[in-house]
């Protein structure tokens, strides 16, 4: 008897019985509702590259170049990622992301051989990429668990600009249903910092009008598209790409019917981030939701609570770097750790019928 009350109790305890927090004024509380709860996440892998010379410029990454990237340090590699992604929103559900976007991955092959890795084989999670015409030969690309997403079409999006010698990731858009409901997800990848902030800001401001001009065809097909925009935008939620070119804003309350919200704008004015550079957080990897998502009917999927997932093990313990992210190498040491960057996640909910 003893042992089926205290059973009862964890029960109780753990179906959803906690409440919203930065996002509680846009999505209320949980608590005392019978819902469906999905996790979409993005992480940037950090250098997710096999050991196989291919015709992209993966010189650093093969056995005899730079990083001495060989199958020990790959076999590594793949098991500390799979193990991080397993843990993504797995204190709030078992099953964990039911959505998954990635950055910084060589090709498909590093994908399939992320998700047949023992901590996340049982999820079977399926796999949309694109080759990109990067230098460096990074992609993005979608890891879904088909037992709550069903894929209905994909398109890869090319940066195209006025210097045609620049290359970089395409912008990957996923349609599908997500616990029943039609979604759009925006996966990016946006150019770098290289040679400077202000330098480099055009290209970004670039790519944010790519994925406006995205979110603006979905909105033309459905004025009340749920869409989700992610990624590594290499800009913070306050930086002129994001606020401006995007337009993603700051408050829940200001968003109105085709606008977009920035979930992570007022974690990262918490001093919050999702990566540290020159001892400064930054939020770079953000997750940019529609109107629906955070004003439409409750009963329908709607934004729960957001979080950029920081957690002991992915963060650098001692040394110089202690309290930033724990990467695969550091001054040209290798670390075998995680990433340079943290996970960033949100809740998804509605009323179970």
């Amino acid at each position: 008897m003893r042992k089926q009350l205290i059973f009862g109790l964890i029960i109780l305890f753990t179906a959803f019985s906690c409440k919203a927090t930065d996002n509680k004024k846009a999505t209320g509380s949980v608590a005392t509702k019978n819902v469906q709860l999905a996790c979409v996440a993005f992480y940037n892998l950090e250098n997710l590259f096999d050991t196989i010379d291919g015709p992209n410029n993966d010189a650093e990454f093969l056995p005899n170049g730079s990083y001495k990237w060989g199958g020990m340090k790959y076999k590594a590699k793949l098991k500390n990622m799979s193990y991080a992604i397993s843990q993504i929103g797995a204190d709030v559900t078992p099953v964990g992301a039911a959505i998954l976007g990635v950055s910084e991955i060589e090709n498909r092959g590093v994908l399939e051989d992320l998700v047949k890795q023992p901590d996340i084989a049982g999820r079977t999670y399926q796999i949309v990429h694109y080759d990109s015409p990067d230098r460096r030969g990074v992609d993005v690309g979608l890891l879904y668990n088909p037992r709550l997403f069903t894929v209905s079409n994909t398109k890869s999006y090319r940066l195209r600009t006025a210097d045609t010698t620049f290359l970089t990731r395409d912008q990957l858009m996923v349609s599908g249903y997500l616990l029943g409901e039609k979604v759009h997800v925006i996966v990016n990848h946006w150019p770098s910092r290289s040679g400077g902030e202000m330098r480099s800001r055009p290209k970004r401001n670039e790519a944010a009008a790519l994925t406006r001009s995205i979110v603006d065809s979905l909105f033309k097909v459905d004025a009340k598209a749920k869409i989700i925009v992610m990624g590594d935008l290499n800009d913070d939620p306050t930086n002129e790409s994001c606020a401006t070119v995007l337009a993603a804003k700051k408050e829940a309350s200001e968003v109105g019917p085709k606008e977009l919200y920035n979930v992570f704008w007022k974690t990262l004015e918490n001093g919050i981030g999702s990566l540290s550079y020159n001892d400064q957080w930054n939020l770079f990897d953000q997750i940019i939701l529609s109107y629906d998502l955070v004003h439409g009917d409750k009963t329908k999927l709607h934004l729960w609570k957001s979080e950029v997932f920081y957690r002991n093990f992915l963060i650098q313990q001692e040394g110089r770097y202690k309290g930033t992210p724990l990467r695969t190498h550091g001054g040209g040491i290798w670390l075998n750790g995680y990433s340079d960057h943290l996970p960033t996640l949100v809740y998804l909910v509605k009323d179970k019928k």
